[in-house]
This record gives structure tokens, C-alpha cells and sequence, in this order.
């Protein structure tokens, strides 16, 4: 108990027992470090030992902890799939390594070439400055050695009404007034254009006294006329109307010509006026005969001989049609030639009927007795002997059966209304008509509105009467459509009738057709006629015809054009130039200032008839680049070509007189965009392409995100004021070549076929030349023409869907033919390839070409199309006989002409091998 205290009190006995707490709190700690020490660092060692010593066992297979192989580790199941990955990677990093090295040697390669092509632009560069200074050179020694050999020209000085002092010489007499000593050509230069100043009547007393319809059909026509100046200080002519007059109320004659002199740019003498009188009646006086009209020009109806003075004065057409255009559907056919009457008349002379009608002698004896000493009397007699002969129907009638209309003494007087006279005259292959028995009445408005009948109805006029002058006799060849002959001959002219033949009737007959649409059967025609005739005579040439502008709209362009295989198959063919030459615009036709439109059109056609006059109608069509269409033959084309040459040359060059030419293709699309981009591609590389004139017919504009193709030439997009098909053949100004290719936007033509038909259009230059043929017959149980589409070895037409054809004919379209075939494809929204067709064929009188077999161009996979529908042949059919009926007569020729070339691909259909080809 005592030592239990000692000890718990911390030493021996009381003060030893903490001291014993704590050594053994020592020793316990550090055999527990000593313990782990041993662990630690001997037990591994031991570990390590066993292993070693156990693994080199002589037995491999009871390896368990030693070190394996990569094979034997793989051999592991936990571990297969991730020495798989390691193989995997392993091998494309040697691959990915490989190619890294493979494309730093390329790259290093690619430097090289492109420092070898930067000195390359480097020195083209400098080569091509040094071409551009022999050019400028070139150029500019040219221009000096043109200059050397050009002699240095001044335009004329205009001369101004406030500083006119010309000294023209005078005249004996106002009525020797020729254009020499009563015309002051200083007012009229060459350059100037023409232009002509118009009297406002309405500001002069005799204004008031004019026939209405007639001066608002004038007035009309002079705000529409390009030559109508208001700027009288710059006029060459001075025009003025004074007639018809309202005969009730007309003016005292003194107080008319005082009016005509006190005109404010008169000049006391009237030089440079034209004084107008037209005549809508046959009883048209002449009250400028009684006064002095200086040196004015008179033009009107009535002359007589001591007042007309040739050369000076102009006989004009009366106005019947003053404010209404003529109506085709009236107008009778110029086929059948001969009509029920050989010849009629109507009319009715009081002088000398009584006398005449005294005696009447059969035919028999007319012709072996005497002549009576007047030779009204005579024609009387004759042609009474005529119709009592019963040889042929006639129908002469010397006494009207109501009252006759007023007229000159002397001049047969018209008989009834003008509707019976023209039903009577559609029933007459000829109209005869009787000049006044007054030798010094030269022209009678009376006679004029004969003649004006007649050609109207298609009756061929045969003029009694040599000394007469017809309207405009100095610039028309009236033999080529009416007969004169000399009163002497009465009793010869039955014969002369009745041998003229069928085809020389109906020449005849179309001839008088036409001078009667352009000269006489509007107050249009008439006004730009007299301009024509004066212009003509002073040696001015005539206003361009105008083109239409094309409103282009914006698109982008930038999508690389593709082509299409089957449009560029062209197996071993050389279609043009290897390299696409730059748009080539056809040369400007410069007319020459000696000549005028009179003479240089006669020479452009050598088909008889109306053809040969067609382009210089008073509208006056001079055109900017087209007066050469017909070929090399007019002489106007430059000298070229001739290089002859094998097959190779002829396919890799065009050759001929026009070595270097190109043509536009003007495509008429609406609302297809899928299908025209379609089309453009397909025109990527074609040779001798100069642009594409796309005629957006729609009113809703292309999609702003249209991407249009670069086909390597310029693509104009014009906007259209409406939706029409006549717009296709709209001369726009953008077209710059004679040769215009009219495609549909979903017509399929290989380059190949494309070239074919413009070399066959250049040696054709005045025809349509183009791939699928129609043609035209007659509908026997319905006395109706019919459109027919069947395959044939026969054609008349050749569809403007894919065709060639002259610019030229663009502006005929458009301005010269008549309007109401325009309005009627409007209508029908349809025929404007037969319209196209009838015009070429009536100015030409030859059928169109078609070339290569092809009978169809439509795209199979396209958008159905108008002509798929029933109605759409029905339409045509109604088309042909319109146009018919407009023209009088069918101008469609038949031709089994067709042109294929043994150097370009031929396809003929199996079923076609009968058909000839002439190559």
C-alpha cells in the first residue's frame, strides 16, 4: 500500500513516481518507431528478394510476377482491345507524319512556281506596255497619214431669216419656177437634217375656213412626224395648209394671198414655202389658180398646165381616209385574177353626151370608119361597141343614174356614193378612167379620186390619157401598176385587155396594192410622201429610222457557265476560233451624201413587182447598219476572204467576202428562270457569238438572288413596257450585227447546228434561215387556208423559234407593217412567226431556207409550253387567213429546198430517207 503511493506520487516514496511515468512513456515510443522503421524498409527488401528468387525457376510457364514480352502481354484478355488502339494510332501517326512531309515538298514546289509566275506577269507587263505604245503609235501615224490624204472640210453656214439676203436669181415668170432659180438651197445644208417648220393655221383668218377632218388629220400628223421642227429660225422648209376649204364659206381669194404674204417668214417672195391643198371630194376647186403664190411650192389634186410646174410642184393623193385607218377586212383579195366585168365605168360629161350619143355605130364599124373629131365622142362609141359586142362582160355607163357629182368643165363626173362605186369596181379587173377633154387640165381631183378607187379594191387602172400626170409620177414608175394610153388607141384597148396574162395581172395588181398603202391611204403616208419627194429632190438624205431603246435590267452575273455535252458534242469538228474573239459589232452603214433613198434601194432587190420600192417608203427606213443586207453583190461590203482552203480552213473560219462577222441571239422568255439559265448555259463557248438580248416579257422583275451564267459574252436583260410577242423582233439598239438568231428560252440546238445555219444565212442574207419548217394549205370543204406542223419534204415557213434572219426586217416588223397584224398577235398571243414569215416572203418572194434535218427543238423536260395547247393551231389557222386578207393575197411560197453539209453531223430520221437534200 505504502509503495503503490510512492510510486503513484511520482518517485520513491512520494517524489519518485513521476519521474517512472515518463521513462517508460519513452521507451514505449521509441520501439514503436524502431518497429516501423523495420517494416518499412527490411520487409520490401525481403519481398523483393522472394520474388526474384521464386521467378528464376526453371520452368518459364510458372512465371507469375517476372517481366513479359509485348506479345505475351497482349495475350492478355483485359488488355487486347487497347493494344489494338496503340497499333492503330501508331500507324496513322507514321501515315500522317508521311503526308506532312509530302505536302511541305509541294509547298516548297508551289513557291517556286509562283515567284516563276510573278516574273512571268512581270514581264508580260512590260511587254504588253510596250504593245500599247505601238498601238498608240500605230494609231496615231494613221491618223496623221488620213489627215495627209482627207481634205479639210467645213460645214455650211447656216443662214437666219433676220440676216437672209440670198440673191436668187429671178425668173421671167413665178410659173418657170424651178428648184435652181426659186429654191435657196443655203437654208438646207446636207447636214442639217431637214427639218421643216408648220404654219399653225388656226392663227391666220383662213384657218377658220378649213374643212375640219381634214386639218385635224393634218395637225395630227405633224406632231408625230421626225422631220417638224418648232424652231423656224432653222428650217429648210416652210409648210403651210390652206385647203380643203369649206366652199360655203370660203374667203375672198384677195384676202387668202394677202394672208399667204404676210406670213412671218414669207420674205417677200415665198422661196422654201410649200403651200398644201388637199382634197377629201372630187369637186376640189382649184382657188390657188387665181392666186400669186411667188415662188412657193403648190401641192394638190388639180393642176392645170400653165400653173404646174414639173419638177417644182408636187400632184399629191386625195385625203379619203383623213382620220380612220383603212380596213383590210373591206378591202376585197387580189386573187382571182379576173372578176366578173373585163373593164367598167361610171361617169358622166354633159358637153358632150348629147352629141355622142346621136349616133351609135356596132364595133365593127367603129373600127373601120373615121375617128371622130372628139375623142370623147370616139371612146363613147368604142366602148358602147364593146359592150354590145358581148365578147367579154363589160360594164360602161355614160349617164348617171342619180345626180352626178360637181367637176371641172370638160372632166367626167363621179356617179353615186362612194360604197357603190367601190362594189362595182371590186366586181372589175380594170377600172378605166377618162382624162378631162381639156388638154390643159394636166390633173383633176376627180381623175385622182378614180385612181384612188381602183388601187384600193385592186382594180388595175388603165388611164385614158397620156398627157395626164399622176400623183407623184417623178418618183413612182406608174407603168408597173396602171396602164396609160393614149386616147388614139381607143379602139385598140379591148386587144390590149384581153392579152395581158394572169401573172402579169396579178403583178400589176399587187404593185397598185402597195403604192396605195404607202402613198395614198393615210394622211401619215401622204404628209411623209410630199417631205420624201422634196428631201429627195434637194439631195438630203433621210432621218435614221429609230431603234428601240433597250431599259436594261440589273443582275449579276458570276456563275460559272457548264456545257452541256450534248449541245458541244462535236466530235472532231472546228466550229470557229479556238479562242473567242471580242464582241464585233457589224459595220456602220455611212451613206454617201450624192446619193439618195430613191436610188440606193432599187438596187437592193431584183424581184419584180412592189418589192423593189417596199424599204423606200415615205417613213423613209434608212437604216444604220443594214442598207447592204442583200450580200456582197451591192458592192457596199469590204474586200475579204477568198483564202479558199480545204475542209480544215473552211470549219475553222468563216471566210467568204465577210471574213469576220458575228451575230446576236435575242431570246424571248417569261417567267421561266430555271429554264433560260438552262438555255444560257448552253451557249457558253459558241463561236461568233457577239451578245445575248434576253426580252424579259414579264412585269414581275428576276429574282434579285438570280445568279445569271458568264458565258463569256455580254448578256443584256431588257425590260418591256407590255407582255407581247411582238417584242421579239423589236429593233432594239443593243443589237449591233445584221444577223439576229431568235431562239425560244427552251429551244435545245447544238453548237454545231447553231454555225451551220449561220454560215447557210450569210450566203442568204435576205432570207429567214432556221431548223423546224411548217408550211400552208388549202382547206378545200372550207375555202380556208390551214396551218400544218406534220412532218413534210415540203415547207413554206421556218418557226422564229430558232431562225436567223436580217435586222433589217426588225424594223419592217415593227413600224412598216401594217398594224393590224401586230394587234392581231397581241390578241391571240400568238402567229408572230407567221407574221415574221409573210413579211419576209411578201418583200422577197422567196420561201425560207431550213436547214439540217432537225424537225423539233423543244426541250423534253421543260414546263408544257403555249403551243401544246388544242387552241393554239386553231389560232394559227385564223392567223393565215388574216394575214391573207391583209396583205390581199397569199405570199407564202412551197420549197424543197433543204440545206444539210457534209462537213457538220446529219441526223435524218429513219422515216425520212426520202426526202432530198441538196448540199
Amino acid at each position: 500500500m505504502t509503495g503503490y503511493t510512492m510510486l503513484r506520487n511520482g518517485g520513491v516514496g512520494n517524489g519518485g513516481q513521476p519521474w517512472m511515468l515518463r521513462w517508460s512513456s519513452r521507451i514505449r515510443l521509441t520501439w514503436l518507431s524502431f518497429t516501423l522503421f523495420i517494416i518499412l524498409v527490411f520487409f520490401p527488401l525481403i519481398a523483393h528478394y522472394y520474388l526474384t528468387t521464386i521467378d528464376d525457376a526453371d520452368d518459364a510457364g510458372k512465371r507469375i510476377f517476372g517481366p513479359r514480352t509485348g506479345n505475351e502481354l497482349c495475350e492478355v484478355k483485359h488488355v487486347q482491345d487497347l493494344c489494338r488502339i496503340r497499333e492503330s494510332v501508331s500507324e496513322e501517326l507514321l501515315q500522317l507524319e508521311a503526308k506532312r512531309q509530302e505536302l511541305n515538298s509541294e509547298i516548297a514546289k508551289l513557291n517556286l512556281k509562283i515567284e516563276a509566275c510573278k516574273k512571268s506577269i512581270e514581264n508580260a507587263k512590260q511587254d504588253l506596255l510596250q504593245l500599247k505604245n505601238v498601238i498608240s503609235q500605230t494609231e496615231h501615224s494613221y491618223k496623221e497619214l488620213m489627215a495627209q490624204n482627207q481634205p479639210k472640210l467645213s460645214l455650211p453656214i447656216r443662214l437666219l431669216p433676220d440676216k437672209d439676203e440670198a440673191n436668187l436669181p429671178l425668173p421671167k415668170s413665178n410659173r418657170n419656177c424651178r428648184l435652181h432659180n426659186c429654191f435657196d438651197y443655203s437654208r438646207c445644208p446636207l447636214t442639217s437634217g431637214f427639218p421643216v417648220y408648220v404654219y399653225n393655221s388656226d392663227q391666220y383668218p383662213f384657218g377658220s375656213y378649213l374643212d375640219p377632218l381634214i386639218k385635224q388629220a393634218f395637225e395630227a400628223t405633224v406632231r408625230t412626224n421626225v422631220y417638224v421642227t418648232e424652231n423656224a429660225n432653222i428650217a429648210c422648209v416652210y409648210i403651210i395648209l390652206v385647203g380643203e376649204m369649206q366652199e360655203p364659206i370660203m374667203p375672198k381669194l384677195t384676202d387668202l394671198e394677202q394672208q399667204l404674204h404676210s406670213l412671218p417668214y414669207w420674205r417677200t417672195d415665198g422661196h422654201n414655202h410649200l403651200i398644201i391643198n388637199l382634197s377629201r371630194k372630187s369637186e376640189t376647186q382649184n382657188f390657188i389658180y387665181n392666186i400669186s403664190t411667188g415662188r412657193a411650192m403648190i401641192a394638190q389634186s388639180t393642176f392645170y398646165d400653165v400653173q404646174y410646174r414639173p419638177g417644182f410642184d408636187i400632184v399629191v393623193s386625195p385625203l379619203v381616209h383623213a382620220m380612220s385607218e383603212p380596213n383590210f377586212l373591206e378591202i376585197p383579195p387580189q386573187v382571182p385574177v379576173k372578176r366578173k366585168y373585163l373593164f367598167s365605168f361610171q361617169g358622166e360629161k354633159i358637153e358632150s353626151l348629147r352629141s355622142s350619143l346621136q349616133e351609135v355605130r356596132s364595133f365593127e364599124e367603129e373600127i373601120e370608119g373615121n375617128a371622130p373629131a372628139d375623142y370623147d365622142d370616139r371612146i363613147i362609141t368604142t366602148l358602147k361597141a364593146v359592150q354590145d359586142s358581148k365578147l367579154d362582160f363589160v360594164l360602161v355607163e355614160f349617164t348617171c343614174k342619180n345626180q352626178p357629182k360637181a367637176s371641172l368643165p370638160t372632166e367626167w363626173a363621179l356617179c353615186g356614193e362612194r360604197d357603190d362605186r367601190l362594189e362595182l369596181l371590186k366586181l372589175s379587173t380594170f377600172a378605166l378612167i377618162i382624162t378631162p377633154g381639156d388638154t390643159h387640165l394636166v390633173i383633176s381631183a376627180g381623175c385622182a379620186m378614180r385612181l384612188f378607187e381602183a388601187l384600193e379594191v385592186g382594180a388595175i387602172p388603165v388611164i385614158l390619157g397620156e398627157q395626164v400626170q399622176l400623183p407623184y409620177h417623178d418618183v413612182i414608175r406608174w407603168n408597173e401598176a396602171a396602164l396609160i394610153i393614149p386616147k388614139p388607141r381607143i379602139t385598140e384597148v379591148h386587144f390590149l385587155l384581153r392579152s395581158i396574162s394572169d401573172n402579169d395581172l396579178l403583178a400589176m395588181r399587187r404593185q397598185g396594192r402597195f403604192l396605195w398603202e404607202t402613198y395614198f391611204s393615210t394622211s401619215d403616208n401622204v404628209f411623209s410622201t410630199v417631205l420624201a419627194i422634196i428631201r429627195t429632190r434637194i439631195q438630203i438624205p433621210a432621218a435614221p429610222i429609230r431603234e428601240e431603246t433597250a431599259v436594261e435590267i440589273p443582275h449579276r452575273s458570276g456563275k460559272a457557265a457548264g456545257t452541256d455535252p450534248n449541245m458541244a458534242d462535236n466530235g472532231d469538228l472546228d466550229l470557229g476560233p479556238v479562242e473567242t474573239e471580242p464582241p464585233y459589232a457589224s459595220p456602220k452603214y455611212l451613206r454617201n451624201f450624192t446619193l439618195t433613198a430613191m436610188d440606193i434601194y432599187r438596187n437592193w432587190n431584183s424581184a419584180p413587182g412592189p418589192f423593189h420600192l417596199f424599204p423606200h417608203t415615205p417613213f423613209d427606213p434608212v437604216l444604220p447598219s443594214e442598207a447592204k443586207f442583200l450580200g456582197s453583190g451591192t458592192g457596199f461590203r469590204p474586200i475579204g476572204g477568198g483564202a479558199g482552203g480545204s475542209g480544215k480552213e473552211f470549219q475553222a473560219a468563216l471566210g467568204g467576202n465577210v471574213p469576220r462577222e458575228q451575230f446576236t441571239v435575242v431570246m424571248l422568255t417569261y417567267e421561266r428562270e430555271e429554264v433560260l439559265m438552262n438555255s444560257l448555259e448552253r451557249l457558253n463557248g459558241l463561236p461568233y457569238l457577239n451578245k445575248v438580248v434576253v426580252v424579259w416579257n414579264s412585269p414581275k422583275l428576276p429574282s434579285e438572288d438570280l445568279l445569271w451564267p458568264d458565258i463569256g459574252v455580254p448578256i443584256m436583260v431588257v425590260r418591256t413596257d407590255k407582255n407581247s410577242l411582238n417584242n421579239r423582233f423589236l429593233p432594239w439598239d443593243e443589237i449591233e450585227t445584221e444577223a439576229i438568231l431568235s431562239i425560244d428560252d427552251d429551244a435545245h440546238l447544238r453548237h454545231d447546228e447553231i454555225m451551220f445555219g449561220f454560215r447557210v444565212w450569210r450566203e442568204a442574207r435576205d432570207r429567214i434561215v432556221g431548223f423546224p419548217g411548217r408550211y400552208h394549205a388549202w382547206d378545200i370543204p372550207h375555202q380556208s387556208w390551214l396551218y400544218n406542223s406534220n412532218y413534210s419534204c415540203e415547207l413554206s415557213m421556218v418557226l422564229t423559234g430558232a431562225a436567223f434572219f436580217h435586222k433589217y426586217y426588225a424594223y419592217l416588223y415593227s413600224y412598216v407593217m401594217p398594224q393590224a397584224i401586230r394587234d392581231m398577235v397581241d390578241e391571240y398571243i400568238n402567229c408572230e412567226d407567221i407574221a415574221m414569215n409573210f413579211l419576209v416572203s411578201h418583200i422577197t418572194r422567196k420561201p425560207p431556207i431550213k436547214v439540217t434535218s432537225r424537225w423539233t427543238f423543244r426541250c423534253p423536260g421543260c414546263p408544257q409550253a403555249l403551243s401544246h395547247d388544242d387552241s393554239h393551231f386553231h389560232e394559227r389557222h385564223k392567223c393565215i387567213n388574216f394575214f391573207v386578207k391583209v396583205y390581199g393575197y397569199m405570199p407564202l411560197l412551197y420549197t424543197q429546198f433543204r440545206v444539210d453539209s457534209v462537213l457538220f453531223k446529219t441526223r435524218l430520221p429513219h422515216d425520212k430517207t426520202k426526202c432530198f437534200k441538196f448540199i
